[in-house]
C-alpha cells in the first residue's frame, strides 16, 4: 500500500505563523518591502490587525508615535461597533422575514391551487383555535386509563386466540 499524501493548508505559511515565528520572517520580509506604509504591509502579509503589527515592529526597533497608535485603537473600536451593528441589523432582517410556510394572510399555507393562490390555515383560524382549546375542561386521566388498581376488564382465554 503507498504513502499517503500529507494534506496541504490552504492558508499561506506566513499568516499561520505566531508571533516568535513572524518577528524571526519580518527580518528577512522587511527589507524586501518596497511599500509606503510598513504597519499596512506588515498586517497584510502576516494576517494581524494593524495594532499587532505596530507592536511587533516595535520590538523590531521601530518606533511609532502614541497618536498613531491611539487612532489605530479607535478605528480597531469602530470596526468592533461596525460589526456589531451589521449583525444585529443582519438579525433583524431574517427574524422579520416570513417562511415559506406563512405569510401575512396564512399562519400555515398548506399548498397552492393551480392558479397560485395560497390555501391553508389563515392567522385568524389559528387565533380562534387555541381559545377553543383553552376553553376546553382538563382530560380525567383515570376515565382514559382505567383505575390501574384493578385488573384488566378484558377476559381472554388461550383458546381464544388464533394463534
Amino acid at each position: 500500500m503507498g504513502k499517503r499524501k500529507k494534506k496541504k493548508s490552504n492558508t499561506p505559511r506566513h499568516k499561520r505563523m505566531k508571533r516568535p515565528q513572524r518577528l524571526q520572517a519580518a527580518r528577512h520580509w522587511i527589507p524586501k518591502y518596497d511599500g509606503k506604509n510598513l504597519v499596512k504591509g506588515y498586517s497584510k502579509h502576516f494576517g494581524v490587525n494593524k495594532l499587532c503589527a505596530v507592536k511587533e515592529l516595535e520590538m523590531l526597533g521601530y518606533t511609532y508615535s502614541s497618536a498613531y497608535k491611539q487612532q489605530l485603537k479607535e478605528n480597531e473600536l469602530q470596526k468592533q461597533r461596525t460589526a456589531k451593528k451589521r449583525k444585529a441589523r443582519k438579525q433583524m432582517e431574517t427574524e422579520e422575514e416570513w417562511d415559506g410556510f406563512s405569510n401575512e394572510t396564512f399562519a400555515f399555507i398548506a399548498g397552492y391551487t393551480s392558479g397560485g393562490v395560497p390555501f391553508g390555515t389563515t392567522w385568524e383560524e389559528l387565533e380562534n383555535t387555541t381559545d377553543d382549546m383553552d376553553k376546553l375542561p382538563e382530560p380525567d386521566v383515570d376515565s382514559l386509563y382505567g383505575d390501574r388498581n384493578t385488573k384488566n376488564k378484558f377476559d381472554i382465554n388461550d383458546d381464544d386466540l388464533p394463534f
